[in-house]
């Protein structure tokens, strides 16, 4: 078998019990427990020409498989995540480890005790070391705040270190912020790792799908009772019917084909897309890439070198680290954080979480609130960050709910 693409002009939408915007991992996953569990046929709208989401990989010219989205590591604790995507994938084992370019030294990132070495000397290192053990205990991630909240002054210049040499200029550059911008509740979290371990995650269940996220993503939807319309847009075949004609009115009903439909709507886009942005966009963060290949094996020791202290670009990846690809050549990724401006030419990728945003975001989410079959899922339908194996979750657990 294969997935069932079909065009939404030849949707009968009196055959279908429930409707998936988005195919990325919340749509998906429901839509895969709705149509294999509750035996509901259902319809997939993805505006996008193909599934995955944000998670799609592919080949470029040079033969090396990329994430045309930015690069996405499996790592989790939630075991039934883990083993649910296992079922369409062979997962490999992939350790993710980052390094800082330090002024073109490599540092390991989170700062731990190899950090220590290279940038203070063994000597001194060995110092420090000793007394955050004594002060925190071995293998322990400690605040920049508990560094500095100590009365050793050592203490402190590892967390002003950290702080000026791994944080702040990749942090305004991804986030597009001065110094003074940069909330201190966010730079209270910055760790440093009491330890040798070099992974960036320590989850339990960590790797990469054997043979790539598109590949994983065929297998889950790859079911006689999901049906996938590539390139529709949710807000230009959903028609919205309101309560009243007041502007924060609440949904009384979603149109499909100038019918109301009355079965589950999963919707994981941006909710102000919906709703034709009536009060203004929501603000993200966008991302910009660029590629580059070169004809040598690899070029990075690791898969991902964040520029902390130069360059526009946040960071680099280099795929055949994540992917486990054997090729003579490879090819790189630059990262540039961006302003999001156009949704013609731009995909929102972070929601700028704080208060002012997130009222503007319940002022959308309102309007749906009136509406009981409506279920929005994921980042940007509840704009919040969540990690892959968090969405997951989620989703499984709203199969669950509809399903019970």
């Amino acid at each position: 078998m294969a997935v069932n693409y079909v065009p939404f002009a030849a949707v009968d939408m009196e055959q279908i019990d429930a409707v998936v915007v988005g195919s990325g991992f919340a749509g998906s996953v429901v839509a895969r427990e709705l149509a294999e569990r509750g035996g509901k046929r259902v319809l997939i709208i993805e505006k996008r020409n193909h599934v995955g989401g944000n998670m799609y990989d592919c080949l470029d010219d040079a033969g090396i498989l990329v994430h045309a989205y930015g690069p996405h590591i499996f790592h989790t604790n939630n075991q039934r995540a883990y083993d649910y995507l296992g079922r369409f994938t062979n997962w490999r084992t992939y350790q993710h480890e980052v390094l800082a370019d330090w002024h073109g030294t490599y540092i390991p990132v989170p700062f731990n005790k190899n950090s220590m070495e290279i940038v203070f000397g063994p000597e001194k290192a060995q110092r420090l070391i000793e007394k955050m053990i004594e002060t925190f205990g071995d293998e322990r991630k400690v605040t920049i705040t508990e560094l500095r909240a100590q009365e050793d002054p050592e203490l402190a210049e590892v967390a002003d270190f950290v702080y000026q040499n791994v944080f702040l200029y990749y942090t305004q550059k991804q986030w597009g912020l001065t110094p003074e911008e940069v909330d201190p509740s966010v730079t209270a979290r910055v760790p440093v790792f009491i330890s040798r371990d070099n992974r960036y995650f320590q989850d339990a269940f960590q790797g990469m799908p054997g043979e790539g996220y598109t590949a994983l993503f065929l297998q889950m939807l790859d079911h006689p009772n999901i049906s996938v319309a590539l390139e529709t847009e949710a807000e230009s075949v959903m028609g919205l019917e309101f309560e009243s004609e007041a502007e924060d009115a609440g949904l009384s009903a979603i149109t499909l084909k100038d019918r109301p439909f009355e079965g589950p709507i999963i919707y994981t886009g941006p909710l102000d897309e919906l709703f034709l942005a009536r009060f203004g966009r929501l603000p993200y963060r966008s991302l910009d890439f660029v590629y580059e290949t070169y004809d040598e094996e690899m070029k990075f020791p690791v898969g991902t070198v964040n520029f902390t202290v130069s360059e526009d670009y946040t960071r680099i990846t280099e795929f055949k680290h994540l992917t486990g690809q054997v090729a003579p050549n490879t090819t790189i990724m630059k990262e540039y954080s961006r302003a999001y401006e156009d949704p013609r030419t731009q995909i929102p990728y972070y929601a700028i979480i704080n208060p002012e945003n997130n009222a503007h975001y319940q002022r959308y989410r309102q309007l749906t609130e009136t509406l009981p079959n409506f279920y929005p899922l994921g980042r940007l339908a509840e704009y919040r960050y969540y990690n892959m194996d968090a969405i997951v979750a989620l989703a499984l657990n709203l199969a669950d709910e509809l399903l019970a």
